[in-house]
């Protein structure tokens, strides 16, 4: 299943010392990256892509000074997938990490009856052995990496990925003296659907009578208020990404520093998110690129202006890798949309919907931006199904409650038919909210072939793991009987004279795996690339991980 490279284990460990692509002047002259993420948000609920309801002054700053793209994707409608997807810039698909959790099961569970839902089991994605965590590219290569909030991978995030890894971490936790270019993950939650219901009981600051109501929802005062309330909280977010903004230009960084500010999928309400329409899919995506590194990053759009290039998250580790000015691996199927590395626009962009919590269904989705194709692998369900998480929210009881009582016009209503169809094509110029399936019409016959054939091929070349059982996925994953392998722990090969440092080579015989090291026990896990200068009185400590292996034990050496 999974496609690997035939190299020793030395040379996986070497593997993930940076190529260096085109470098600006000098290594200090390098952006600091910025990638602002927030939870659950559609475009169309910002000021910046036209809504006129929405208070996002910040956002709409950002997008003032930056780029706006139009036709940015995620792979997944919801965020366990995409956020894997970021971190290895590989298809969650082709490594087990496609379905909506993996480690851990929802957190209604308690409302779930059934044995079979309740025995969905737990393991982690496996990325194959040439594949390594981005940030390790880029601590390799002298950048400082750092995540607040949200991981959520589908396995447990290394050792070796950033320097600091908590609430609040940020470019700030450098050491003062520092002059490292940094990369920075920051994470908003305020806007996720969750918080829909959470903050139900504040009062709303969004008129419920100026919201527009999609047409599959019936238009119930109960609908617009968590509607307004969305709104809310995406009012929120923006005083956030103000902070974040705030941050930047207080310790006088903006004009050194490369910001993304995007979704990590669609909207959170009902049959926008953890579906494969646009809604739950297309993200919004601001890159603020300060004009020192306009050339460097090879934007040609001038600031306030939007781009409609089409965009996938596949692409988003090789852009970072390639604004950064290292070279892109060649196992990411992924293309640079900016940086030395910039490759050419893509014609599609992919994406899938799985097991979401208790609820299968095995979906594929291509689009070139314009036309969206749909194949539905179990036709025989209903596109509702039971989501006990989802159902704490008062819009989804209310159409509950109107489907109960037979009152949903046709549109609304087809959400509960008892099947799906096989196939469904969508114009999504014309037909934004994906409700007119031009599947079966002959006008549309041969973009219908074209987008399918494209869905087959991505399939293939990806080596689709969406149609095996999960107790066979984890056993494949985790071979041979479903058991969590655990890393070898690193070896120590010591030249070592009477006097002075000794320098340390480590190994570990576990392909794929990575080595972490420090030297006091404070430090962050250092990535090892090469032999360490170890002084005397030192201790060096060391523990190989991988991607959804268990960590090693942790082993010492002493000069």
């Amino acid at each position: 299943m999974f496609r690997s490279l035939a190299v020793a284990a030395a040379a996986l460990l070497l593997a993930v010392a940076p190529a260096r692509a085109q470098q600006p002047a000098s290594p200090n002259d390098r952006p600091n990256i910025v990638w602002i993420i927030a939870e659950d948000v559609s475009p169309f609920y910002l000021g910046a892509y036209g809504s006129d309801v929405a208070r996002t002054p910040n956002i709409d700053r950002l997008a003032e000074e930056g780029v706006r793209f139009t036709n940015a994707y995620a792979l997944n409608g919801a965020c366990a997938p995409n956020r894997s997807a970021l971190v290895t810039g590989l298809y969650p698909t082709s490594y087990g990490a496609m379905h909506m959790r993996t480690s851990r099961r929802t957190a209604a569970l308690e409302s779930i009856d059934d044995p079979k839902l309740r025995a969905i089991p737990t393991y982690e994605a496996v990325p194959p052995p040439e594949a390594r965590f981005v940030t390790e590219y880029l601590r390799t290569d002298g950048y400082f990496a750092t995540n607040d909030g949200k991981t959520d991978y589908q396995f447990k995030t290394p050792a070796t990925a950033y320097d600091r890894n908590r609430d609040g971490a940020n470019w700030r936790n450098q050491p003062e003296d520092a002059e490292n270019p940094f990369f920075s993950i920051v994470n908003h939650f305020v806007s996720h659907e969750s918080m829909v219901w959470r903050l139900s009981e504040t009062p709303l600051q969004t008129d419920p009578g100026r919201v527009e109501v999609p047409p599959y929802y019936p238009d119930t005062p109960t609908v617009r208020n968590d509607i307004a309330q969305n709104y809310d909280n995406i009012a929120r977010l923006d005083t956030l990404v103000g902070e974040v903004m705030g941050r930047l230009r207080d310790d006088g960084l903006l004009d050194e520093t490369i910001v993304f500010f995007f979704g990590d999928h669609g909207s959170g309400l009902p049959r926008m998110k953890r579906s494969v329409y646009d809604s739950g899919l297309r993200v919004p995506l601001i890159v603020r690129v300060p004009e020192q590194y306009r050339d460097w990053a090879g934007l040609d759009a001038t600031p306030g202006a939007a781009s409609d290039r089409l965009v996938s998250f596949i692409d988003f580790a090789p852009t970072l890798l390639s604004v950064a000015g290292l070279e892109v691996p060649d196992y990411m199927p992924g293309r640079a949309f900016l940086g030395p590395q910039q490759g050419p626009e893509r014609s599609y962009a992919f994406a899938a919907r799985d097991r979401m919590d208790p609820a299968r269904h095995t979906r594929r989705a291509v689009t070139d931006g314009r036309f969206k194709y749909i194949r539905n692998y179990q036709p025989d369900t209903s596109f509702y199904q039971f989501l006990p998480y989802r159902n704490r929210m008062a819009l989804m009881q209310e159409i509950l409650r109107y489907h109960e009582e037979g009152r949903l016009d046709s549109t609304q209503a087809f959400y509960f038919r008892d099947t799906m169809p096989g196939q469904e094509l969508y114009d999504t110029k014309t037909d934004p909210h994906e409700i007119n399936n031009l599947a079966d019409n002959p006008r549309y016959t041969d973009k219908l072939i074209e987008l399918r054939r494209a869905e087959q091929r991505w399939r293939a070349r990806t080596d689709d793991m969406g149609s095996i059982p999960e107790p066979v996925l984890k056993n494949i994953l985790w071979p041979p009987r479903g058991e969590q392998p655990v890393v070898e722990p690193p070896s120590f090969q010591a030249d070592a004279g009477s006097e002075g440092p000794a320098t340390v080579r480590l190994e570990t015989s576990t392909r794929g795996a990575s080595i972490g090291y420090r030297t006091s026990a404070g430090q962050p896990w250092q990535v090892y690339t090469g032999p360490v200068d170890v002084a005397p009185g030192d201790t060096l400590r060391a523990k190989a991980v991988r991607m959804g292996y268990q960590d090693s034990k942790a082993v010492r050496w002493m000069r």
